[in-house]
């Protein structure tokens, strides 16, 4: 893949534009594999039994866009700032497919009509701060405008009609306020202008309800990929208990649990805890929909554990944590619990590595890499720990 916006400098982002994919691929899995390698060997233990890597479409593979709005109320422009605060218009980048690329035309136009000006960093004024659009494996899209205030909402409800004629497969839009001048995307108030306020996430046999301030995974593709692998590992541990710690809305909780309503002893309890509100609220109503053994609860996943004594873990435990891991508190824990498998999705390795360091009765047994981020030094990787 190559991008005319990296080669002039405008944006840089994609840190690796310009190389073989395959060479990208094979520098990830060899740079995961020489962490866990170094950690096992730090431990007198073998490496991890390690699965090809999982990669998709090295461009057109991103389910979001996060924009800036830039520009003037008359032309808006959407991407990114440059270091004076102007507006780069990246409408075009190659890391969104082309059905996402043609909802920004009429997403900038709605804001025009709507005469909702761009904010502008510098000066400190102006409503409109972001644009952010989500597409779901089916094609239909979530739209969010990151306003300053209340001020325009509802001019862009007078005007909603004519972006849902120009996006038909529009399911749910919202207004956040975010009216505070600092590096922080939204802001806690969100407004709903349309009926629905969720946009089903369709993961071959679960349905993911996504709400507008709930985390998924920008690569659907490899999102599944990762969701299915967990599920296989799970499935062969056969835990009558599993707790999903960072759950978001529900994505490995969903996958790992059983019918609800079997007969005593037959089924999995499943048990997901999550920082947001909104994600907690998605992932009972996804579990509810399918039919699913599986509860949550809003809460930090340290806390959650700490108030629990370790004799009471469950049998397994699926940590999917931010790019800080999870830390020496939970770690520990984890270390002292009569938990039997750990499963952890990780997005930075080098947390990861600091984390296993704590738990050395959790052998790395199973690993593998997913490339979720492409044309970066990013991936995701999952490693499946079983108790020595």
């Amino acid at each position: 893949m190559q991008c005319p916006h990296f080669d002039a400098h405008r944006c840089r982002s994609c840190t690796l534009m310009g190389q073989p994919y395959d060479a990208q691929l094979a520098a990830k899995d060899a740079h995961c594999r020489t962490l866990l390698a170094a950690h096992a060997a730090t431990l007198g233990t073998d490496e991890p039994r390690w699965l090809p890597p999982v990669s998709g479409p090295e461009s057109g593979f991103r389910n979001k866009a996060k924009m800036v709005v830039a520009g003037t109320v008359d032309e808006p422009v959407l991407g990114i700032l440059d270091h004076d605060g102007h507006g780069i218009d990246l409408t075009d980048c190659g890391l969104y497919p082309a059905s996402l690329q043609a909802t920004f035309a009429p997403l900038a136009r709605i804001l025009a009509r709507a005469r909702v000006a761009p904010y502008d960093v510098p000066a400190r004024r102006g409503e409109a701060k972001y644009v952010i659009v989500t597409q779901s494996p089916d094609d239909e899209l979530m739209v969010r405008f990151v306003l300053r205030s209340q001020e325009a909402v509802s001019r862009l409800r007078k005007h909603l009609p004519s972006l849902q004629a120009a996006l038909p497969r529009l399911v749910a839009a919202s207004v956040n306020v975010q009216p505070e001048h600092k590096a922080v995307l939204e802001g806690d108030l969100e407004i709903p202008l349309t009926d629905a306020e969720t946009l089903p996430m369709r993961l071959g046999g679960v349905t993911l309800h996504l709400r507008p301030q709930s985390f998924f995974q920008t690569n659907t593709l490899v999102a599944r990929a990762l969701y299915e692998q967990a599920a296989t590992w799970v499935d062969d541990a056969s835990p009558a208990s599993v707790w999903d710690l960072y759950c978001g809305v529900g994505g490995f909780a969903l996958h790992v649990a059983t019918p609800a309503g079997g007969s005593a002893g037959s089924g999995r309890t499943v048990h997901g805890v999550e920082t947001s509100g909104e994600a907690v609220v998605a992932a009972a109503r996804s579990a509810a929909d399918a039919g699913l053994a599986a509860t949550f609860e809003a809460g930090d996943a340290t806390a959650f554990a700490l108030a629990s004594s370790p004799d009471d873990a469950p049998d397994l435990v699926v940590v999917n944590p931010p790019r800080r891991g999870i830390g020496a508190e939970l770690a520990g824990w984890l270390e002292r619990s009569r938990a039997r498998h750990v499963v952890y999705s990780s997005c930075n390795v080098d947390s990861l590595v600091r984390d296993l360091a704590v738990m050395p009765s959790l052998r790395p047994a199973q690993a593998r890499v997913l490339d979720m981020f492409p044309q970066t030094k990013h991936y995701e990787a999952i490693t499946l720990l079983t108790r020595s």
